[in-house]
């Protein structure tokens, strides 16, 4: 008795548990999950928003450390970095400046211009011409100083000088990496707040040359004045730490980057939006990154007195030497400005709308035409249009692979690959539009018309 009404008042229960909610239920269990939702969202965003962030203050140091220690720490990359210097215009003149400066110095015109007068005085020269002898000296320090500058320009431009100059840089990649970054042996010092560059074979060739024109004593040069200024360094020893760090970092810190990007990306509850965030984000750092050389740049020559080095040579040896940093800068720039671009013509706005209808209506016509005169791409062509997400994927992703497998991409290089990719996804819509056509009424031959393949008309 007890167990038959417990069973019955275990019926209806149950059957209550099973009941539709009522209208004002409904709407709680809808109001409770939309809540819900939007704390879920919330979470996802701030998540995102703080994983974007990170990714974006850390891409300049990323460019930086890649730039330390691909260019700084290796020898050979420094010193293909710094051999284009041997045929710029500013280090030549100021190296032929220098040399010739320093072997007329060795000749004191003055005492050539007095041993003239002896040797007047002593041939009965009239004393009108032995006294204005001494006038000479002028004529004579600026005839010896064209020829000696015409011997060293000959040197410098020729094709020795570019070899010699690789080989000073090699040796002086040591002090670089001991003023940049603080390794390397401690034997290895700045002199007086300068790295030199050792171009004994040049004034070698240079004292070859002038001897065999008859100017012997112009061809003593002093080992001491062999060496040339390549940098000043008081400037750039405040950011020792900072490069030491982002050195022993090396390529992890890009890699991080972008495992940083990718997880905000995905975190994000609108993937879309989280990419561009990125585009903006790292092309903002970027910017920032490229004003800061610009600054630097200005910082240094200011630093480098005119009787160190001249102005314009000195800015063709910062220039080349942070050239691939300004590059990799250029090329995350252009790369964020093309993710934001795609981004928006991605979205739901009307000048993206319309352009994707544009690009849609255009490779449609190209495929139809095409079909027109029995280029027909046939089960291809419809498969293509069928996976037409799928296919855009995979060439996109492949662009982007192609990207990070490049060898210091520059901007025309990720130029290029937005070409192919662009191309290619045209070449695909087009060849889906040729394989979606089927033949019109009234064509016996058939041939295709305008319309698209669907289900029979009922």
């Amino acid at each position: 008795m007890v167990a038959s009404a417990g069973g019955g008042t275990d019926g209806p229960a149950h059957s209550n548990d099973k009941r539709p909610l009522s209208v004002g239920e409904r709407a709680e269990y809808e109001r409770l999950r939309s809540a819900a939702a939007v704390r879920h969202d919330r979470l996802r965003t701030v998540g995102a928003s703080l994983l974007l962030l990170l990714a974006a203050v850390l891409a300049p140091l990323g460019v930086v450390a890649t730039w330390a220690d691909t260019t700084i720490s290796d020898s050979d990359r420094y010193g293909d970095t710094v051999a284009p210097l041997a045929t710029d215009p500013a280090v030549q003149n100021m190296v032929i400046d220098r040399l010739t400066d320093r072997v007329v110095s060795n000749v004191n015109v003055d005492q050539v211009a007095a041993s003239l007068d002896g040797v007047l005085a002593r041939n009965d020269v009239p004393p009108v011409v032995v006294d204005h002898a001494d006038a000479l000296a002028g004529a004579l320090k600026t005839a010896l100083t064209s020829a000696v500058h015409q011997v060293v320009q000959g040197v410098v431009t020729s094709d020795q000088f570019p070899l010699v100059w690789e080989n000073a840089n090699r040796r002086a990649h040591a002090a670089v990496m001991k003023v940049l970054t603080g390794e390397g042996s401690s034997a290895v010092q700045a002199k007086d707040n300068t790295i030199v560059l050792d171009i004994g074979p040049v004034v070698d060739s240079v004292q070859k040359r002038l001897a065999d024109a008859g100017f012997e004593k112009a061809g003593k040069i002093p080992d001491v004045d062999r060496q040339i200024v390549l940098l000043q360094t008081d400037k750039l020893t405040r950011a020792q730490d900072a490069l030491r760090l982002l050195a022993i970092l090396g390529l992890w810190l890009p890699v991080a980057v972008v495992a940083l990007a990718a997880l905000g990306v995905w975190l994000a509850p609108s993937h879309r939006a989280g990419l561009m965030a990125t585009g903006i984000g790292i092309g903002v750092t970027m910017i920032v990154l490229l004003v800061g050389l610009a600054v630097m740049r200005q910082i240094y020559l200011d630093s480098v007195s005119s009787d160190t080095q001249p102005r314009d040579a000195a800015a063709a040896i910062y220039d080349t030497l942070v050239r691939f940093l300004r590059d990799s800068a250029l090329t995350w720039l252009t790369t964020a400005v093309i993710i934001v671009v795609a981004g928006y013509l991605y979205g739901p706005g009307r000048g993206a709308q319309a352009i994707r209808s544009g690009a849609a209506h255009a490779t449609g016509a190209v495929g139809r035409a095409a079909a027109r005169v029995g280029v027909r791409t046939g089960g291809a062509g419809r498969w293509l249009a069928r996976h037409r997400r799928l296919t855009s994927g995979i060439v996109i992703g492949a662009g982007a692979l192609a990207l990070v497998l490049w060898n210091s991409p520059t901007p025309s290089s990720v130029a290029l690959i937005l070409a192919i990719i662009v191309i290619t996804l045209a070449a695909l819509a087009v060849l889906a539009a040729a394989g979606t056509t089927r033949p019109g009424p009234g064509s016996p031959d058939g041939r295709p018309s305008d319309g698209v393949v669907g289900p029979p008309a009922t």
